[in-house]
């Protein structure tokens, strides 16, 4: 059915809103910060988690997905020169569970992979993302040893300033 007024039809108009508010939203990004000041990204949403995934994500990052399940994409930050324990990775693959549909499940798989192996598939849907090289680890969800910096915290921390 053609409307006269414009000639978009019912069907583009709503299509047409749908793209302008998957690009005009702004990310709703979660810090936390791990023991011995590990900064992990959490994304609420589709939206959030294809920015964090195809924008914030640097090569060295570690990146964090609930396997099999949907949940939230879950950025570790690299620091230069400096390398995340096992225990860090394990507490960021526990938060990832948390966010996530399987947070309920006594135990969860999540893959870890590093941010160089994470992309975006040309025509995927939006947070969607496909994975090169990883690992999954079982963790039990759980972010009570992560502290959940202020909004303003939010707002800052995925800026990253590139000393190269």
């Amino acid at each position: 059915m053609r409307d006269s007024s414009n000639g978009f039809t019912e069907s583009n108009r709503q299509a047409e809103a749908r793209r302008v508010a998957l690009t005009d939203s702004k990310p709703r990004i979660v810090v936390y910060e791990l023991p011995g000041e590990w900064t992990l990204l959490v994304g609420a949403t589709d939206v959030d988690n294809d920015y964090l995934s195809t924008t914030l994500v640097e090569r060295d990052d570690w990146w964090f997905h609930a396997d099999g399940a949907p949940g939230s994409h879950v950025i570790l930050r690299s620091k230069p020169g400096e390398r995340p324990g096992r225990e860090t990775l394990r507490q960021a693959a526990a938060v990832a569970a948390y966010h996530s549909k399987a947070r309920t499940a006594g135990t969860v798989r999540v893959y870890c992979t590093r941010g160089r192996y994470v992309r975006k598939p040309h025509g995927a849907e939006t947070g969607t993302v496909e994975v090169s090289k990883g690992t999954v680890m079982k963790v039990r969800p759980d972010k009570n040893f992560a502290i959940r910096l202020s909004p303003k915290a939010k707002l800052e921390a995925p800026q990253r300033v590139n000393h190269n």
